[in-house]
């Protein structure tokens, strides 16, 4: 029998203004795109926050929710120096999908 492979990914979203977002996914296109759809009373609509500026891939879920929690307790500093080491003009690395 095969075993099934898993895909969980920890992202983190921007908006022009670089407020940033962090959150976690099994489907990673999905979830930017509902982001994207801004739907009203969430936090990302509020603060147009949409472009993918960084992201992680995980094929354990109990992983990738440790990294979103530590993230998330990470000061906006330490989040600005992850991002930008992989992506220092901050590009949307989603605007294509």
């Amino acid at each position: 029998m095969q075993q099934r492979e898993y895909h969980f990914y920890v992202y983190i979203l921007a908006s022009r203004s670089r407020t940033l977002y962090v959150g976690f996914t099994n489907n990673i296109r999905q979830r930017i795109n509902q982001h994207r759809n801004k739907n009203p009373d969430t936090h990302t609509a509020k603060y147009n926050i949409g472009r993918l500026v960084h992201y992680e891939h995980f094929t354990y879920v109990l992983n990738a929710i440790a990294r979103e929690k530590e993230l998330k307790d990470w000061n906006r500093s330490k989040k600005i120096e992850l991002i930008e080491q992989s992506n220092p003009t901050w590009e949307d690395l989603a605007a294509d999908w």
